[in-house]
């Protein structure tokens, strides 16, 4: 019996050792140096999707070697032509694309993987099956993160991509998207794609998403976080395309109809961007609308006297600076008066002289009797009591109350008519347009008069402009010939014999707007003799359209002396690229064009010049609810 409990006790106790002494001889082989290496190897050597993409523990790239994979890694999935990368591949590409700052985290993550890997090796296999699916999921996580964080470092890294020759495109993104959706919209009218269905409707769901993301992105700064998983599902959806449809001249045919129909939707969008640019110039604002009504009507409020003016004895003064000024704005026109007082040395010396339409001639009269411009003089006329100015003296009145005129403005689609609506602005038909042809009519006692237009603004003294010598010329004015369509040529028909053989088509024009005139020599040369003749040659419309510029070329031709640069600077009212220095050293701005500073439409970095001259807390203003 003794025996018998020895041997059993016996086996009791080899049964205890034996692992013991079994896993102490296991772990002492595996922690050997040539063991462990052999494993790291054995890492090192495996293989993803069949290709031998090795994990590079011992080569560390440069830095900027390292930003290059970055950008190789973010990128080359979104290429349809590139082999795909699996999430793994990915990872062994960011694992060896790291900076001197990551690297040795990197390596210390690696060092505790694979110990953490050796002592796995003796556990049971269901453990292990179970904990190598957490690791695969806590892989994919650990490479998002990394991706993430290494593309959020490269903005700082831009000068090193830059050294390197290799300068990311601005909002690339956001092109890369709607290119995208350009070739998505060509494989969906491909008649290859049409008959796969699968392949329309995946086509199609990506095309909205898409469309959702860049809606409103202009920039990349614009896209929401998405936007990287939407364009690489729709790379991979275009590159199904490209299998299905691989006949390129047949891509290249539909692109091309693409980018004709684009051009002619383009031309159209134009011509309707104009027309309403034209049509919104031609309107009045309801605010500018209303307030002459309410100045007429406290105008006709007052007594006599109290519609008199000051020192109207000045009005003939040639020792003073004289100023012409035809408008029916009357915003507009105390715009133009408020800025010179501004900037007048000796503002008791100036002289307007405004001339109005009978409309507008209470409201004028009642805003500069409210609103008097400091020591200055003013003068406010009715056109309509010119009775000299009639249509048998005047070739262009005769012509702007004819019946064809009056077709050409009020008959769209008359077969006579313009297409061009520039020349079918109906302030041309106002009277007061052409006044500028009558100045020595109008002031026929004074010698020179500073002509000014409602659409400028003074920045500057202009009373040197009156000691300027014009050299026996009638006109002073500042040349616009730095571009090619302010030549004779754009103004005039030169295939017209009468055009042709008197004025040179390459002569560089001038401007209206801040003009002074000889009144001595305009009578002496008989400037308005020339205008009457050559108005009534272009009775048919044969030598110029309309306005009153192409008419001032030819009758100041070889009669205009150039003005400084400086002393007027044009295009605020179309141009948003007028040099900034430019305006700033100007006497007087001109918002020539459309875009016209009271309109909504005007160019708003130019809008501060005008209405710094605009007192908006004016009870007129404030009630006929003028804003800035």
């Amino acid at each position: 019996m003794v025996k018998f409990q020895n041997v059993v006790l016996f086996f009791l106790l080899l049964t205890v050792a034996a692992p013991i002494l079994l896993y102490t001889d296991s772990y002492t082989s595996v922690n050997t140096p040539f063991s462990k290496r052999e494993f790291l190897e054995d890492v090192s050597a495996l293989t993803f999707n069949s290709e031998e993409n090795r994990l590079n523990l011992i080569h560390r790239e440069s830095p900027v070697d390292v930003r290059r994979g970055v950008v190789g890694v973010v990128y080359s999935k979104l290429d349809s032509d590139s082999p795909s990368i699996t999430r793994d591949q990915v990872s062994a590409r960011v694992l060896s694309a790291t900076d001197d700052e990551t690297q040795s985290q990197t390596d210390n993550t690696i060092k505790q993987v694979t110990d953490h890997a050796v002592s796995e090796m003796d556990k049971p296999n269901d453990m292990h099956a179970s904990d190598e699916k957490e690791k695969a999921h806590n892989t994919v996580l650990f490479n998002e993160r990394m991706r993430v964080q290494l593309t959020q470092k490269e903005p700082k890294d831009s000068g090193a991509e830059k050294e390197s020759g290799n300068v990311m495109i601005p909002d690339a993104q956001v092109r890369h998207l709607k290119d995208q959706l350009i070739r998505a919209k060509v494989y969906l009218s491909l008649p290859a794609a049409k008959a796969n269905a699968h392949f329309v409707r995946e086509l199609r769901l990506r095309i909205r998403e898409v469309q959702r993301v860049v809606v409103d992105a202009s920039k990349d700064s614009d896209l929401p976080k998405n936007a990287m998983e939407r364009m690489k599902a729709m790379e991979q959806t275009l590159a199904k395309g490209k299998e299905i449809q691989d006949d390129c001249s047949t891509v290249v045919k539909k692109l091309r109809a693409m980018l004709h129909s684009a051009e002619e939707q383009l031309r159209v969008h134009k011509k309707q961007a104009m027309f309403l640019t034209q049509l919104t110039a031609k309107t009045i604002p309801k605010g500018l609308h209303c307030l002459p009504l309410r100045l007429t009507t406290d105008y006709y409020a007052l007594n006599s006297s109290e519609q008199q003016f000051p020192n109207q004895e000045k009005l003939e003064d040639n020792q003073l600076y004289h100023y012409a000024l035809f408008s029916d704005n009357v915003l507009a026109t105390s715009v133009v008066v408020n800025s010179t007082i501004t900037n007048a040395k000796h503002p008791s010396k100036h002289v307007f002289h405004i001339v109005t339409d009978r409309l507008n001639y209470a409201a004028m009269r009642m805003w500069f009797l409210d609103n008097p411009p400091g020591k200055a003089t003013i003068q406010v006329q009715n056109v309509e009591e010119f009775t000299w100015l009639n249509s048998s003296y005047s070739p262009v009145l005769k012509q702007l109350s004819s019946r064809s005129m009056i077709d050409y403005y009020f008959r769209a689609h008359h077969a006579n008519s313009d297409s061009n609506l520039k020349f079918r602005n109906p302030k041309y038909l106002s009277i007061l347009n052409h006044l500028r042809f009558y100045l020595p009519e109008i002031f026929p006692k004074l010698s020179k008069v500073l002509f000014l237009d409602d659409d400028i603004v003074v920045q500057k003294d202009l009373s040197g402009l009156w000691s300027v010598d014009l050299k026996g010329n009638v006109n002073g004015a500042v040349e616009t010939c730095g571009e090619s369509f302010h030549r004779f040529d754009r103004y005039l028909n030169f295939s017209n014999p009468l055009i042709s053989k008197n004025f040179d088509p390459r002569a560089c024009g001038w401007a209206y707007g801040m003009n002074v005139f000889d009144l001595d020599e305009w009578k002496k040369q008989n400037i308005t003799e020339v205008y009457h003749r050559w108005q009534n040659l272009n009775q048919d419309r044969d030598l110029w359209k309309l306005g009153t510029l192409p008419p001032g070329l030819i009758t100041f031709w070889k009669r205009t002396y150039p003005l400084d640069r400086k002393w007027h600077v044009l295009g605020l009212g179309y141009n948003p690229s007028v040099n900034q220095r430019d305006i700033e050293r100007a006497a007087v701005v001109h918002y020539n064009g459309n875009l016209k500073p009271w309109l909504e439409i005007g160019i708003p970095k130019y809008r501060g010049l005008w209405s710094k001259h605009v007192d908006y807390q004016h009870v007129y203003l404030r009630d006929c609810n003028i804003n800035p």
